[in-house]
């Protein structure tokens, strides 16, 4: 092997190196001697100047956002916030990192520790520079996903880092914008760039920036986004500078120490309220490429063993098309979670819990995947399908513990972003490429005490909005019809899920736009629910050609819904590309909303009504799926008896007579050695077996799972199965599984203590 292939592969496969994939002790970390570090903290902290400079450093993270925010050109960071602040310390350790899309920041620390193993010595690290880099095999997310790596220095030693990443408009590859569905691998995608010194001795390298720019189709807008990256950088930088000048160097270093010591504390204190174990979810992912009809095997396991808990991603299927993702987004995506969950109350500082967290991946799979695998479309497809299956196991993991209860949370809407990329010549004559940002929107999962939030948002980017459609208009050449929250979306539960919404629009100030679709969860539902909780609605295109929807608006009417129109309706692919919407032709675009927790038949009969009477659930799901027949509780009660023995036939099972130790789930207590029935106490088998082969298993149609979910067939050609598992004594829905039919039951829970 030559020097520089040899290199190359050293640099691809840090990522995979066993000790870096969990927390590196700052001692671990190889350093050039000739980059001092400043690693005196004052110890003992006045309460008061902790608080005032605990906020003072949030504040600049805060601030460091806003101005990207405001000084970037692109909707990309005004829409949908996709950039993210971080403040780490000397030698890589999180302090903060901001509100916006969390995963990038969920890898900034792997990139920093690369850097600073890696360019202390050459180039060097000095004050004034600043290192770009969008290399996924490094730290990013995906190849739009450019960080820009800030060291802030005091009195010659490295103090701290500053640095954020944004989504840049475009940096190169096959596809406009840069997502590229039907890229083979890494080299028909967009520039990869390693760390390099950008900006030296507070100036930007022409050189540097010039090659950084010729890949791509828009250079003046990516310029803009660069520039406010780099302001960012400097308002964050000066802010903290600013701290250490009013409070001594060795304070604002022991403020930080001391919140990743707290953050710490708060971490292991939970953990020792939770049994040891293990905890498994399993779900898909669709259409690898253009004409892929397969689904692809995503499994996530958590270990907990004493402090510490262990990731892993062993049984994930091979790296395959252009759906994969890296460790790093692998690993940023689960750390969301592990944040929202877990670490919410130490606002966004997850440094302390990382001490005790490892990430065991599997190189080769299609969310740890080998260089030069196509990543371009991570965030959009195995990102999101490594991120939401973490909010089922970690909420599992902490439900045992009543007061840990309440944080647990379904997975939200959009788990998989039904992506519709457009492009042309927009309203003013100009080239542009976008993606439709809507599915932000998202919504909130079912809480274990609360009904999830309709179009709330998306859970990894907590102050996400929707974009105003008239802010898409301006900018882009189309025209939106309606936008509305759809009936029956949200996963059923005992507490519902948050239902989802429908974009809907034409070509408006142009001839024509040319598209591209990238989806998933259009066959299988990804939002899957938990503890018994039904899924949320799958991702959906409707395409409508040569309609009649400009006769209608000629005519002042209104359209509320595509199916009001008349025209020639066409099943759109999941990688369909350069499809040409004319200004007759109308696209709707509905994206997966989030799932509910708990049996539905457990729901209050007065929410059900509620939800009917406000248009969030329909009177036919309102019967069938939560047995509630409207206005009458008696018909109600015995409706709901009905469909309970429908489900087992006749009760069976023997009653267990120990006390409930705790319970593993809503519906799974643990008695002594046993599972059971948290409702009646059937024995439901050892704890060391798969309660859910104890259970009454009833296997449905994927369409059972939820009333928006079409035939499967429409995309793919394996068969997938909506799993129940009932209890035999009362009838009680234990646990729900969206699989495959040739796949086994998969043994989600597994209490060792």
């Amino acid at each position: 092997m030559n020097a520089p292939l040899k290199k190359l592969t050293e640099l691809t496969g840090l990522a995979f190196d066993g000790v870096r994939s969990g927390y590196v002790p700052p001692k671990q970390l190889k350093i050039s001697p000739k980059l001092k570090l400043h690693r005196k903290a004052k110890q003992e902290l006045d309460p008061v100047t902790f608080e005032v400079v605990r906020h003072a450093l949030w504040n600049v993270n805060e601030e460091h956002g806003a101005t990207i925010q405001r000084l970037s050109g692109s909707p990309v960071a005004m829409y949908a916030l996709d950039l993210n602040p971080s403040i780490l310390t000397e030698d890589a350790e999180f302090v903060y990192f901001g509100p916006y899309m969390q995963y990038m920041s969920g890898v900034t620390d792997t990139q920093v520790k690369w850097t600073l193993e890696n360019r202390s010595d050459n180039p060097g690290i000095r004050d004034g520079d600043m290192f770009l880099a969008n290399d996924p095999w490094v730290g990013a997310a995906h190849q739009m996903d450019v960080m820009l790596l800030c060291p802030v220095f005091y009195k010659g030693e490295l103090f701290c880092w500053v640095t954020n990443c944004l989504h840049q408009y475009d940096i190169g590859g096959i596809t406009p914008g840069s997502f590229c569905p039907s890229a083979r691998d890494a080299f028909d995608e967009g520039i990869l760039i390693p760390p390099v010194k950008i900006i030296e001795n507070n100036e930007i390298r022409r050189d540097i920036e010039e090659i950084y720019l010729r890949s791509s189709r828009k250079p003046a807008a990516v310029a803009l986004d660069f520039r406010a990256q780099l302001a960012g950088n400097i308002t964050a930088r000066d802010r903290v500078q600013t701290l250490i000048k009013r409070y001594g160097a060795d304070t604002v270093k022991g403020v930080m120490k001391k919140i990743i010591d707290d953050g710490e504390k708060a971490f292991l204190k939970k953990l020792a309220r939770l049994p040891d174990g293990i905890w498994r979810d399993r779900t898909y992912v669709e259409c690898c490429r253009p004409g892929d009809r397969q689904v692809h095997r995503v499994l996530l396991t958590l270990r907990k063993e004493n402090n510490r808990l262990v990731f892993e991603n062993h049984g994930t299927a091979p790296q395959v098309g252009g759906i994969n993702a890296t460790y790093s987004g692998w690993r940023g995506a689960i750390m969301v979670a592990l944040n929202e969950l877990m670490c919410w109350e130490q606002y966004y500082a997850v440094g302390g819990a990382l001490r005790h967290v490892d990430f065991n991946p599997t190189p080769g799979t299609l969310n740890c995947a080998d260089f030069p695998a196509s990543v371009s479309t991570a965030p959009v497809q195995s990102m999101e399908i490594s991120l939401y299956p973490a909010y089922n196991v970690l909420s599992k993991m902490i439900y045992p513990d009543p007061e840990l209860r309440r944080d647990v949370m379904c997975i939200g809407g959009t788990s998989q972003w039904p992506a519709t990329i457009f492009r042309g010549i927009d309203q003013w004559g100009e080239r542009y490429g976008y993606i439709l940002v809507d599915p932000i929107g998202g919504a909130i999962g079912a809480f274990s005490h609360a009904d999830g939030i309709s179009t709330g948002g998306q859970a990894r980017t907590p102050i996400c909005k929707l974009p105003n459609v008239e802010h898409t208009e301006q900018s882009f050449p189309v025209l939106f019809l309606y936008r509305k929250e759809i009936t029956d979306s949200g996963g059923a539960g005992k507490f519902r899920g948050g239902l989802s919404a429908e974009s809907c629009f034409i070509p408006h100030g142009a001839d024509s736009i040319t598209h591209d679709t990238l989806s998933s969860g259009n066959a299988i539902p990804t939002s899957t629910g938990m503890m018994g909780g039904y899924p949320g609605a799958v991702n959906r295109y409707r395409f409508l050609r040569e309609s009649n929807v400009l006769e209608k608006m000629q005519r002042s009417e209104l359209v509320n819904d595509i199916d009001e129109l008349t025209g020639q309706t066409e099943t759109l692919g999941l990688r369909q590309q350069d499809f040409q919407q004319n200004p007759a032709d109308v696209y709707a675009v509905l994206w997966s909303a989030a799932g509910g927790f708990g049996d539905p038949l457990e729901r209050d009969p007065a929410k059900v009504l509620a939800d009917v009477e406000n248009g969030d659930v329909s009177t036919d799901a309102a019967k069938v799926i939560y047995g509630v027949i409207l206005g009458n509780p008696e018909a109600t009660a015995k409706h709901r008896a009905q469909l309970r023995l429908q489900r087992i036939g006749k009760p069976s099972g023997k009653k267990l007579g120990q006390k409930v130790q705790f319970l593993a789930t809503e519906n799974l207590a643990v008695r002594g050695a046993r599972w059971s029935c948290a409702k009646c106490a059937t024995d439901l088998g050892a704890r060391k077996e798969n309660y859910k082969a104890a259970c009454v298993r009833i296997d449905l149609p994927i369409q059972a799972s939820n009333p928006i979910v079409g035939d499967p067939h429409r995309y793919i050609d394996p068969k997938p199965q909506f799993r129940q598992f009932c209890c035999p004594g009362c009838g009680l829905a234990i646990e729900n599984e969206i699989a495959i039919a040739s796949d086994p039951l998969l043994k989600d829970v597994e209490i060792s203590r």
